[in-house]
């Protein structure tokens, strides 16, 4: 690992954008490198700010969404949270719609809004997530039927949107 972190590093140098998400990967997990956090933070903003869809933006996006609301190389911060799940699941990133659910079905970082919850988990759902439609079926079950069309309504608007402006 140690020897493809060096190569990742002279990418980056370069301005090969692939590379930043490798890095923040690989300090991430403390492969070829001494496990940093921060580090890793650092490198997956240059991508998710900075590299294309092909080049990693969508995960760097969501793994700076996983980092904020647990507090992992930043201080915990919710809304912050929030927004790097949202931009990755306008990107159609399943993962980041499934956490985006579990953000607004308990308020964190958003009011609380079982709707809008129930809506991205269905859309994770929609593309395989594994958690995704159990969550969503345990949601409907506090819901009314109005709540549950509305959210039915609003997943599809979402779809047709190519996930772009979703829940507003």
């Amino acid at each position: 690992h140690a020897e493809a972190v060096r190569w990742y590093r002279l990418a980056a140098e370069q301005g090969e954008t692939s590379a930043y998400f490798n890095l923040g990967r690989m300090f991430l997990n403390g492969f070829g490198v001494s496990q940093d956090d921060a580090e890793a933070v650092r490198w997956f903003k240059l991508a998710a700010e900075l590299a294309s869809i092909e080049d990693g933006k969508a995960e760097a996006q969501h793994n700076l969404g996983y980092m904020y609301s647990v507090g992992q190389g930043v201080p915990r911060d919710y809304a912050e949270a929030v927004r790097w799940y949202s931009l990755a699941a306008e990107h159609g990133l399943d993962g980041a719609q499934y956490n985006l659910g579990r953000m607004y079905g308990i308020g964190r970082g958003v009011p609380r809004d079982i709707v809008i919850a129930y809506m991205w988990f269905n859309l994770a759902a929609y593309q395989g997530h594994y958690n995704a439609t159990e969550l969503r079926d345990t949601l409907e079950k506090t819901m009314t039927s109005h709540e549950i069309s509305r959210a039915q309504q609003l997943s599809s608007e979402c779809l047709a949107r190519n996930y772009r402006g979703c829940g507003r």
